[in-house]
């Protein structure tokens, strides 16, 4: 066992894979400012695409020079999320304890998330379809867990458990804790605080997003009808609903780009 897991960290730590992970970080940052665009236009009323990443591969891929962009895309997120596995298994040493566990549970359902992400760039780049909307997933999870026993409590557990992501991404964004894993050596100047900035920024936007969508699964708990769920599309059209409904989508809109940027920046300056 702890050859295997020797035999990991090396392979984590190779220029290699660090290279590829980066890259793919970077790239998951490019789907975030996609992301943002789309946001704005759900802001402004002219949204008639998916608002979730997969809309935003789905822009990304609607031109020809798209398509290459696409598959470059699909390459970095399969990259990022195999890369998230490995940090996963053996990284984050500069930490210790608690904080290692919680973060490399982090990278392991990031990786998961991410890979899912890549396998939809590459079903779209090839033609075989997107896989549905974000909101279409939530409802098919749902009602999955709504025909279970005591279902509809189960979707309330899993919205409480959403929300408690939402209240990590927040905290993490106003305790700045994500720049622990970056090297200050990689980022000269007063970058550090431009970086500072703009993932404190994109943590607490991910947040707002994420609480919408618990609050939504929590409703359709509560009434034991998977149409009231809904992923980021149905989340960010629930903000331009409400009063002010425009303004409000537009901030989250740009903290969603702050966060891509913020990726980029992290991608280069990441420990090893």
């Amino acid at each position: 066992m702890n050859r295997i897991t020797g035999t990991v960290a090396r392979g984590e730590k190779t220029d290699t894979a660090q290279l590829l992970g980066r890259a793919g970080m970077a790239c998951y940052g490019v789907v975030h400012l996609v992301l943002a665009y789309l946001a704005l236009q759900v802001a402004f009323g002219g949204g008639g695409e998916q608002a979730d990443q997969k809309g935003a591969l789905e822009q990304v891929g609607s031109t020809a020079f798209g398509q290459v962009m696409l598959w470059v895309l699909a390459l970095g997120l399969v990259a990022f999320g195999l890369w998230q596995f490995l940090m996963a298994a053996t990284g984050y040493t500069w930490t210790s304890g608690g904080k290692r566990t919680r973060k490399r549970l982090g990278a392991g359902a990031r990786g998961v998330v991410v890979i899912a992400l890549g396998v939809s760039a590459f079903r779209i780049a090839t033609g075989t379809g997107s896989g549905g909307s974000s909101d279409q997933t939530q409802q098919e999870f749902t009602a999955k867990l709504l025909r279970l026993p005591a279902g509809p409590a189960l979707v309330v557990v899993a919205a409480v458990a959403v929300l408690g992501v939402a209240i990590a991404a927040g905290v993490k964004g106003v305790k700045q804790s994500f720049l622990e894993d970056l090297d200050p050596a990689g980022l000269p100047g007063k970058t550090k605080r431009w970086v500072g900035w703009l993932g404190t920024t994109g943590y607490l936007a991910k947040g707002v997003v994420f609480a919408v969508i618990a609050i939504l699964l929590g409703y359709a708990g509560f009434n034991a009808d998977a149409n009231k769920a809904g992923g980021l599309d149905a989340a960010l059209r629930t903000l331009a609903a409400q009063p002010f409904g425009t303004v409000l989508l537009a901030v989250v809109a740009f903290g969603l780009a702050a966060f891509g940027a913020y990726c980029l920046a992290a991608a280069w300056a990441h420990k090893r």
